[in-house]
């Protein structure tokens, strides 16, 4: 075997990130991301509820690189300046062990669904008051629901994907 063979399968079976794992220049890829192939991505994002089933998975990386900064999404990834996101649609707000939540968060009552998320990534400082978050936010709607998708995808939700209750943001 050679030695990126014997790496890469350390890499796959570790489930951590790893940046000499991730393709070109050093980007970091999840075991799930590289056992996931292509078909399977899209299958999860088809089986997702509307508006996120017509996600733009490829844009949707590209917005999350504005969060890959403060958060992982790798399974058992650890918790950065932001909780690690593996795992957060279904979860309740403020729940991560081991993260210290703005007491807002922890106060929120809420579980994490698309809906959650999008008046979320929209302005988080006045969704929640009082939260630490300092990002801006992201204008635009199509962005929002390309992230959300990906983030569906990319942290199993997709897998077990089921119909989010309508609400108004």
């Amino acid at each position: 075997m050679s030695r990126s063979s014997a790496l890469a399968a350390i890499c796959l079976s570790s489930g951590l990130l790893v940046s000499a794992c991730g393709p070109s220049g050093g980007a970091s890829k999840t075991a799930v991301e590289a056992m996931s192939s292509p078909a399977e991505k899209q299958a999860a994002l088809a089986s997702l509820p509307a508006p996120y089933n017509t996600g733009d998975l490829e844009n949707g990386e590209r917005q999350f690189g504005v969060c890959r900064s403060c958060h992982t999404i790798a399974p058992g990834g650890r918790n950065m300046t932001g909780p690690n996101l593996y795992g957060v649609f279904g979860r309740k707000a403020g729940s991560v062990d081991g993260f210290a939540y703005s007491d807002a968060v922890k106060a929120a009552g809420f579980v994490w669904d698309g809906a959650h998320l999008d008046q979320w990534l929209t302005n988080p400082r006045t969704f929640l008051p009082g939260t630490k978050m300092s990002f801006a936010g992201i204008k635009a709607e199509k962005d929002r629901v390309d992230l959300i998708a990906y983030l569906k995808v990319e942290t199993g939700a997709g897998k077990t994907a089921v119909a989010e209750p309508k609400t108004q943001p």
